[in-house]
């Protein structure tokens, strides 16, 4: 299939890493479960951009937000009362904020992955 025809583009501000990753997790898919698993991967996705404006909220008095965000409990309650581990956390993280939303979207396409495969793709 040729990249640019390909329904995986449809996803917003996506990168080459994440595309050939999930080209990989989708192999095997018929049309309506590829379908069915871009509506629901698409809206639990996160835009690198969302992490980095959320990791930069924190200099301003409300660390560990991103990590809210992405589902890091425990280490968003550690930053927040420890200021983002004395803003030094928080400027890894600002730094990083691509591998963040590259990890947490890999979780999100195994979870979507799952749900489409359970429901058969009898989405409607």
């Amino acid at each position: 299939m040729d990249i640019f025809q390909s329904p995986l583009m449809s996803l917003p501000g996506i990168t080459p890493e994440e595309y050939a990753y999930l080209q990989q997790a989708t192999t095997g898919l018929n049309e309506q479960q590829l379908r069915n698993f871009l509506m629901i991967y698409g809206s639990r996705r996160k835009q690198p951009s969302e992490i980095l404006l959320l990791a930069l909220i924190g200099f301003l008095g409300f660390a560990g937000i991103h990590r809210f965000v992405i589902g890091q409990i425990g280490m968003g309650i550690l930053y927040f009362f420890t200021g983002g581990l004395c803003a030094i956390g928080t400027i890894v993280d600002v730094i990083n904020h691509k591998s963040l939303a590259f990890e947490y979207n890999q979780k999100m396409v195994f979870e979507s992955l799952q749900m489409v495969r359970m429901s058969g793709g009898q989405f409607q």
